[in-house]
């Protein structure tokens, strides 16, 4: 078995891997790197094969998403240690060292985010992930050093190990036994908000979600499927709507589903006002999903869930009303997040 390996998952992403995939085999020699290929219509796979020999290659019989993606691919890589790597990231002199190191001096800590900035904008913090994940009681994810749409720059504010309440799926550091264990992604989500998913279920089982500053990626965002493409808009509202029915407390559950679904219906009228249509449909085409499939959900559900799983009340209340656009700003206003 090997000690980690690096799992890039690729869909006709051919430019990018010649891109990104250099700076990988040339800052990874504790790892073992693989290519997993969700049945690429592009020359990706002969591409790697002819330009870089030692790259391992998973072919999956077809086009699943991030979610079974991944769970496929996995399924034929031995490692203690998964880095599951997108193919728009590139990594830095030693990035894994700091990672093994805390895997290999705390036990407990089950899956690991490294620090992650804007490729575009090397100053600062990207999108997806920067220094760390955490949601509030409805669900709506925000980071250290993201929220919504402030992004901050990167000036060490943020460099300290910590533990998180979810770790972003851009550069994700997982255990195999812990992967195993809660049976990988959640495949019905096939892209956005599972990595959020797996933490949480993670977090329900006792194990640790951990930020390592030292470790440190650049990731270009949005290469495979834009911010502002209305099926993301989808994805993104429907699985967060089957994330809080298999994960929230029981007690609470409806109710803080009802209202983050009145929270969706104010982002639809936003988007009407801001002219972008094809958003107020996707969230709509979202919740009807979401109607379908509630009551699988629910069957999904385990006997435990932590009761502390948000970090504030409303981070839609903070930022949009009390105007509050940083991480730090809200943690002085608010005692609830943990530190």
């Amino acid at each position: 078995m090997d000690k980690i390996a690096v799992v890039i998952l690729n869909w006709n992403g051919v430019k990018l891997l010649e891109q990104f995939l250099p700076s990988v085999i040339q800052f990874s020699e504790e790892a073992t790197i693989y290519v997993a290929d969700n049945d690429s219509m592009d020359n990706s796979v002969e591409f790697v094969q002819q330009n870089f020999p030692t790259v391992k290659i998973v072919k999956n019989t077809g086009n699943y998403g991030f979610a079974k993606g991944y769970n496929d691919a996995l399924k034929n890589i031995n490692a203690e240690i998964y880095a599951l790597v997108n193919s728009d990231i590139e990594v830095t002199k030693d990035w894994l060292k700091p990672i093994i190191e805390t895997f290999d001096n705390e036990k407990q800590t089950g899956i690991i985010q490294p620090k992650i900035r804007d490729f575009k904008n090397k100053e600062y913090f990207e999108y997806a992930g920067a220094a760390g994940g955490f949601i509030d009681k409805f669900g709506f994810p925000f980071c250290r050093g993201r929220i919504f749409e402030t992004v901050e720059k990167d000036n060490g504010q943020y460099d300290e190990n910590r533990e998180l309440f979810w770790a972003s799926g851009a550069c994700f550091f997982i255990r195999k036994n812990v992967f195993d264990e809660l049976g990988g992604f959640d495949e019905s989500f096939f892209a956005h908000q599972e990595e959020i998913d797996l933490c949480w279920r993670a977090l329900n089982e006792g194990h640790i979600i951990k930020y390592n500053y030292k470790s440190l990626v650049y990731h270009v965002g949005g290469a495979t499927l834009q911010q502002g493409n209305p099926k993301k808009t989808y994805l993104n509202f429907r699985n967060s709507l089957l994330m809080l029915v298999k994960n929230l407390p029981k007690r609470g559950l409806f109710w803080v589903i009802f209202l983050r679904m009145v929270l969706d219906g104010i982002a639809g009228i936003r988007f009407l006002t801001q002219g972008k249509f094809s958003h107020t449909f996707a969230i709509l085409k979202a919740h009807f999903s979401f109607y379908c499939l509630s009551l699988r959900y629910l069957k999904k559900r385990k006997d435990f869930q932590i009761q502390q799983y948000y970090a504030v009340k409303s981070i839609v209340f903070l930022y949009y009303i009390k105007k509050l656009l940083v991480f730090k700003e809200i943690f002085n206003s608010n005692q609830n997040i943990k530190n």
